[in-house]
Formats: structure tokens, sequence, C-alpha cells
């Protein structure tokens, strides 16, 4: 029998321990390896850092809207209209960052802002990511979609009346018509001028309309700058619309007293 604590002995238990580690790591390993192509080989390739998560796209829904199927996008959006008065001749309103959906179109509103700036002749810088580094000055942009024998007159003076609903200001439905001598009131000035206030887009076509008297239901958006809109007519004292004058281009808006 071989002495246990000669050199021999303890040199073959020396590599049968190393033997069995070996084997206890192998199969660890291979275990392992097994388990992550169990995953399936896009795991593989993925790095160990996180990534940071894209948020969802924030989408203002017309139909859900109107159909009022989400409380909580209904909320919002009385929510926003409130500061302004509005209540029925504004569908939406919506931020740069966010999308409007109407049927089964979704538009990005920063690519309408784009079409608009550019028809304007700003100029748009586009960082490598595809993200417009033009920071817009604007807010808020009130959306109505366009229904069956609407025209843009009539759009704008609903919009107008409610704002002065809202004043307590009850506005006379022939408060755009013109007088006995044929001149314009001063509603009709405004109404005229604001047809420059505003974008009419083809949701179907996507791309921005000039003319303002042939607009389709449910295939086209009046787009309103919320700030520009309502900034004018917060300076306009009603007891003076009439000594308004417009001469195309130019709205002159008397004192006020």
């Amino acid at each position: 029998m071989a002495n246990p604590t000669s050199p021999r002995v303890k040199s073959n238990i020396r590599k049968y321990i190393l033997l069995a580690v070996f084997c206890i790591l192998s199969i660890g390993i291979g275990a392992w390896y097994l388990s992550r192509i169990a995953e399936g080989p896009e795991k593989l390739s993925q790095p160990t850092s996180k990534k940071a998560t894209i948020p969802p796209e924030k989408v203002i829904d017309y139909d859900k809207l109107k159909e009022k199927t989400d409380q909580g996008l209904t909320a919002l959006m009385e929510e926003r209209k409130a500061p302004y008065g509005v209540e029925k001749s504004i569908d939406m309103i919506v931020r740069p960052d966010e999308s409007i959906k109407v049927g089964e179109v979704t538009v990005q509103m920063k690519n309408i802002l784009d079409e608009v700036r550019l028809s304007q002749g700003d100029i748009l810088e586009t960082d490598l990511g595809g993200v417009t580094t033009s920071k817009p000055r604007e807010n808020a942009f009130g959306i109505h979609v366009v229904q069956t024998n609407e025209n843009i007159w009539d759009i704008h003076f609903n919009l107008l009346k409610e704002y002065y609903d809202h004043k307590g200001i009850q506005l006379s439905p022939m408060a755009d018509e013109p007088d006995k001598l044929g001149y314009s009131s001063g509603v009709g000035k405004v109404l005229k001028f604001s047809e420059n206030l505003v974008h009419i887009y083809n949701l179907r076509e996507r791309r921005l309309e000039t003319d303002l008297d042939h607009i389709y239901p449910l295939s086209k958006i009046v787009i309103y700058n919320m700030d520009r809109v309502f900034a004018l007519l917060d300076r306009i004292d009603y007891k003076n619309v009439n000594r308004i004058e417009f001469d195309g281009e130019i709205l002159w808006l008397p004192p006020i007293q």
C-alpha cells in the first residue's frame, strides 16, 4: 500500500482536486451559456449598460374627444380651454411636442409648425438626431376640425362669439354683416384680419393650404396660434369695435379708454 504522505500520492491528490474544480467550473459556464442562448441571440449582443426608455408619443385623439371615450383626455382639453373661454369653437388645444389624430390620420404638430415657419421664411436647423433646434415661440395651438357645410368665416365668427360670451358680452348673429351703406362692421374687419392669424392644414395630403374658401369636412383642420389670436382680442375694446380700421394688411385699433 502506498504511503499517503509520500510526495507521489500528494501530487496525485492535487491533480484530482484540480480536475474536479475544472469540471465544476466547466459545467457552470456551460449551463450559463446555454441559458443565454435560450433567451435569444439578440440578448447576447445587448450591452450591459441600460438605455434610457423613450416615452410614448403624446397623441390628442379627436375621435376620443368627440365621443368622450377617454375621460382623462377630455379633462385635459377642458383644462387647457378654460383660460381662453372657448369650449365648442376649438376642438383641441395642443402643444408643439404632441400629435393630433383625426380618423386614421396622425400628424405631429412639429411637422405642421415646421411647414408654417418655412412658409413664413424662417430657417430651420436640424441636428443629426432629426430634432429641429429652432425653438418655437408658441406653446398652445387651437385646432378646429372642419365639419360639413362649414366655411372659414363662420369658423372665425363662432370663435369670436364664444370669446365675447365668456366676457359677458352678447355678440349679435348679425354683428359681422356690413351696415346699410355696405361698409364692413368692426367685427367683420376683425374676422377678415384674423385670416392672417390662422393656417389650414390638409390632413390627407399632409400640407398647408392657401385656399381659404375650399375646406372639406374631416380632411382639413384650422390651426389657431392661441397666444397671437387672444393677445389681439384682449386689446380690443368692444365698445369701440366699430372704430376699427382695416386696410387689407394692417388692423388699426382705437386706443383703449
